[in-house]
């Protein structure tokens, strides 16, 4: 996006960028699942045209029906059934080789210079303060430090990025933060699979509930390959021993995965990784903010990984750059792209924060909206159960490509009713 707007955009990385599809140091969480939701996909399609087929053509699994997908979140298994009205894919490779393909298409752009094993360390201000001029980055081999100057510096360095300490160097306040502890560890292994084992399956969802605060998700990457990752909040941490890894599994998949699981051979050993908090720095909020700065991705709004929402929120914070670089006015740029970048990824981020909520085991104040909106959406799952049509409307919202006002809509509403009257009715 900036290369469009700005002659030259220099990306600095700490890491020793890999060549291959290699896992790397910067990013711990790549050994895991992930997700490419919908509004990612069409995102990844418009920025980098043909990425997506390539990934296709190298044999990355992708999911276009919902019969090739078990779906169940909080409990409840959502409808197989019909055919998707205006499907939109989900793609299904791994970190490393989504990661590849992206620099890939960057290193192509002739304005674009990458430049790895090379640390940002600080920002350099204006003699008024007012503006970003530049940042301080130091070289890791040699340990020389230098100044960049630029007519902007974007901090994209994630949930543990510094910029709220460099504002504070440059004599500004810290933005508010919003904070759900919930403490959640992840462990995921690779795993070789019988190609058909598990019929037209492709990816495998379970998600916590009340009660059992432990999760799967078991995804096809290539033909025989797949990785699954076991979740677990506080108190109910997966294992990493690769025995006790696989009885954690056994009540948490359907019988007939659990039984393809006994059969797959292992690639690797399990790893794990634990995620304290979900977190959202409020820099829309700010009334002094230097211009020349902005802050992108994780280090804006650090979400509960479980839900795969990261990768397709810094997406949206993609378009919302794009649409402020494009806005005229006299606000500057921080400001629209701040509360630009708020709007898109407020849906993902009360999703998130409704769905740790409704765990009892996760601790958090709930307000009476908090607790009528679990409520509703507990039984919109109900009745998704055994309506295709719900479930693709609930897939559409938790795939951020439409709002939750469309669950709210009358006929919507009415389908929710029938359905649980049905369901207490079969009960009886």
């Amino acid at each position: 996006m900036l290369s469009d707007t700005f002659e030259r955009v220099t990306l600095i990385d700490r890491d020793t960028l890999p060549e291959t599809d290699e896992n790397r140091k910067g990013v711990p969480q790549g050994r895991h699942a992930h997700a490419i939701l919908p509004a990612g996909t069409k995102w990844l399609q418009e920025t980098f045209p043909g990425l997506l087929e390539q990934f296709e053509a190298d044999g990355v699994s992708v999911v276009r029906e919902p019969d090739e997908m078990h779906f169940a979140p909080g409990g409840h298994l959502l409808s197989q059934k019909g055919r998707r009205r205006d499907p939109v894919p989900t793609y299904q490779p791994n970190r490393p080789q989504l990661e590849g393909g992206v620099r890939a298409r960057l290193r192509a752009l002739p304005n674009i210079e990458i430049v790895d094993r090379c640390e940002a360390t600080g920002l350099i201000g204006s003699p008024d303060g007012r503006r970003v001029v530049g940042a301080r980055v130091v070289d890791r081999d040699g340990g020389d430090e230098r100044e960049l100057a630029a007519d902007l510096v974007v901090d994209a360095t994630g949930r543990g990025g510094r910029t709220t300490r460099w504002l504070a160097d440059l004599g500004y306040g810290q933005p508010l933060e919003d904070r759900l502890a919930i403490d959640i560890k992840y462990v995921s292994q690779n795993l070789k699979v019988e190609p058909g084992a598990l019929g037209s399956k492709k990816v495998v969802i379970v998600g916590a509930s009340p009660g059992r605060p432990t999760g799967a998700t078991f995804l096809q990457h290539g033909d025989d390959h797949w990785m699954l990752t076991l979740i677990g909040y506080g108190g109910h941490h997966p294992p990493t021993d690769p025995g006790e890894f696989l009885e954690f599994a056994k009540p948490i998949l359907p019988s007939d995965v659990f039984e393809v699981l006994c059969a797959a051979e292992p690639l690797d050993d399990p790893v794990a990784h634990r995620y304290p908090a979900s977190v959202r720095r409020r820099y829309e909020r700010l009334e002094r903010f230097p211009d020349g700065l902005l802050v992108f991705g994780d280090a804006l709004c650090s979400f509960n990984p479980v839900y795969g929402q990261g990768m397709s929120s810094a997406a949206l914070q993609a378009e919302a750059l794009r649409d402020a670089l494009a806005a005229q006015g006299r606000d500057p740029l921080p400001r629209r792209f701040f509360k630009t970048a708020a709007r898109r990824i407020e849906v993902a981020w009360q999703m998130a924060l409704g769905s740790d909520l409704s765990l009892p085991e996760v601790a958090g104040p709930r307000p009476l909206p908090v607790r009528v909106l679990n409520a509703y959406f507990g039984w919109l799952m109900t009745a998704a159960e055994h309506d295709s049509a719900l479930t693709q409307e609930f897939v559409k919202v938790s795939s951020l490509l439409s709002p939750p006002t469309i669950l709210l809509n009358p006929a919507t509403i009415g389908r929710v009713v029938v359905g649980n009257l049905r369901r207490r009715l079969s009960a009886r």
